[in-house]
C-alpha cells in the first residue's frame, strides 16, 4: 500500500471516530434533554424513609397543604415552647424530609418552630417535580407558615439547602420574609451542568435554569450564606459567588472542614450558633 493510499484510510479512520464521538455527545445530550428531570430530582417516596421515628421529636407533627395549581403538599412541623423564628426548610434534591430529622430536632432545642416541607413527588406529597412546581411548593410552604403565625410573617426565615437554596431564594423574592440562609447552593443549573459534565454540552440543552446567580442580586434582606470548604459537589466558589452578588445585609459562613452533606455535623455547636445569631437579627431580636 503506497504511503498516500495509508495516509487517505488513516484520516477516512479518524473521519469515523470524530463523527461517533460527535453523535454519541450529541445522544447523550438528547438524552438529558429528554428525562432532564431525572437528572435533577431523585426523591425516595412514602413509605421509603424513616417516618417511625417521627416520635423522636416532641411535638412533631405532620401538616398538609396545598400548591396553587392543587398539588398537595406533606410536611413536619416542630414547634418551640417559646421560639425565636419560625424556619421554613426547602431540602436538597434528594430523599425527604426524614432524612433530615437530625437537623429539625436540633434546631426545635435551639429554639426554632420548624417546618420543613417536601416538594411534590417527594415522601408523602403528590405529583411529578419540576422547576416550576417547587417554586411553587415553596411558596405555598411559606403561606401555609405565615397563616398559622396569624398572616404575620415578621418572624419567619426562609432556609434552603442545595436545590433548596435555589426554591428558598425564588420565594424570597416574592414574599415578605423576614431572613433568608442559602447552604450548599449552587449559582444556577446550567452552570452545575457543566460542572458534573464538562465534556458535553448540556447547558445549552437544559430547561430547568434554577438561576440564582442572577435572582440573588435583587433580594435585599438579611442574608446568611453557608457553604463547606470542602463540598465535593457544589464548590465552595458557588457558594462566594453567591455571596459577592447579594446586595442587601449578608454574612457568609464557612465551615472548613465540610463537605456537602456534612454541614451540621461538621459545624456542630458553632453551626446552631450561627444560625441563631442570624435568626435574631433577622426578626428584630438581639444580635
Amino acid at each position: 500500500m503506497s504511503a498516500s493510499s495509508t495516509m487517505k484510510s488513516a484520516l477516512q479512520f479518524l473521519r469515523r471516530v470524530v463523527v461517533a464521538i460527535f453523535v454519541a455527545l450529541l445522544l447523550w445530550s438528547l438524552l438529558i434533554m429528554l428525562f432532564e428531570s431525572r437528572f435533577i430530582f431523585f426523591p425516595d417516596r412514602y413509605p421509603t424513609g424513616r417516618y417511625n421515628e417521627a416520635h423522636r421529636i416532641p411535638g412533631l407533627r405532620d401538616e398538609w397543604f396545598t400548591a396553587s395549581d392543587g398539588i398537595r403538599l406533606h410536611a413536619w412541623y416542630a414547634p418551640a415552647e417559646q421560639p425565636i423564628a419560625a424556619l421554613v426548610m426547602a431540602h436538597g434534591n434528594a430523599g425527604n424530609l426524614t432524612n433530615r430529622l437530625e437537623i429539625i430536632r436540633a434546631l426545635r432545642r435551639r429554639g426554632f418552630n420548624v417546618f420543613m416541607f417536601d416538594y411534590r413527588g417527594y415522601g408523602r406529597s403528590e405529583g411529578t417535580p419540576d422547576e416550576a412546581g417547587v417554586y411553587l411548593d415553596g411558596r405555598a410552604a411559606f403561606d401555609h407558615v405565615q397563616a398559622m403565625n396569624g398572616n404575620d410573617s415578621t418572624n419567619v426565615v426562609l432556609w434552603g439547602t442545595s436545590l433548596g437554596g435555589a426554591v428558598a431564594l425564588d420565594v424570597a423574592l416574592d414574599r415578605p420574609v423576614a431572613g433568608l440562609i442559602l447552604e450548599s447552593t449552587f449559582t444556577s443549573a446550567p452552570a452545575m451542568a457543566s460542572r458534573l459534565y464538562p465534556w458535553l454540552p448540556t447547558g445549552s440543552f437544559l430547561q430547568a435554569q434554577f438561576n440564582s446567580i442572577d435572582k440573588i442580586a435583587r433580594y435585599r434582606g438579611p442574608l446568611l450564606v453557608i457553604h463547606g470548604e470542602r463540598d465535593g459537589l457544589i464548590p465552595f466558589e458557588m457558594g462566594k459567588e453567591l455571596f459577592e452578588a447579594a446586595q442587601g445585609a449578608k454574612e457568609m459562613y464557612a465551615i472548613a472542614e465540610a463537605d456537602h452533606n456534612d454541614t451540621f455535623w461538621i459545624g456542630g455547636e458553632e453551626y446552631l450558633e450561627r444560625v441563631e445569631r442570624f435568626a435574631r437579627r433577622a426578626v428584630g431580636g438581639h444580635p
